[in-house]
């Protein structure tokens, strides 16, 4: 196990907020680097950020829809974002991002499959009744 390179999770949550505008900012910049070549090469691309972006704020209890989120990570609305900076891609780029998705999905279906062989497990000595 690592340890942490922050003081506590408060001081981390802090850096890596900053750290997450700073990609929002830096993509905001890079309007020429399109979604699918964001999939094709790292396997995730700015609508999946708005999707994680929708994902922590349901957890934490402050659910935004998705065109919100869209919104927050585009710094516009998405058609207008599209309608702006979005190209047709290449059978190339497709080939790539569909190569790219399936490694996502074979990964996911690993982590599944190892937490599916850890669970369930014996409850927790705070869950556990005596005798």
């Amino acid at each position: 196990m690592s340890v942490s390179p922050f003081a506590d999770d408060a001081t981390r949550d802090r850096i890596e907020a900053a750290a997450f505008r700073r990609l929002l900012a830096h993509l905001a910049h890079r309007t020429d680097v399109q979604n699918v070549d964001l999939m094709g090469v790292g396997g995730f691309c700015r609508n999946c950020l708005s999707d994680w972006l929708g994902e922590a704020a349901e957890a934490t209890g402050v659910p935004i829809d998705k065109e919100a989120a869209r919104e927050a990570v585009y710094g516009m609305a998405y058609a207008d974002y599209k309608a702006l900076h979005q190209s047709p891609a290449s059978p190339e780029q497709l080939a790539l991002m569909a190569a790219s998705v399936a490694r996502n999905r074979a990964r996911e279906a690993a982590l599944d499959a190892a937490l599916d062989d850890s669970f369930p497990a014996s409850d927790p000595p705070s869950m556990s009744e005596p005798g």
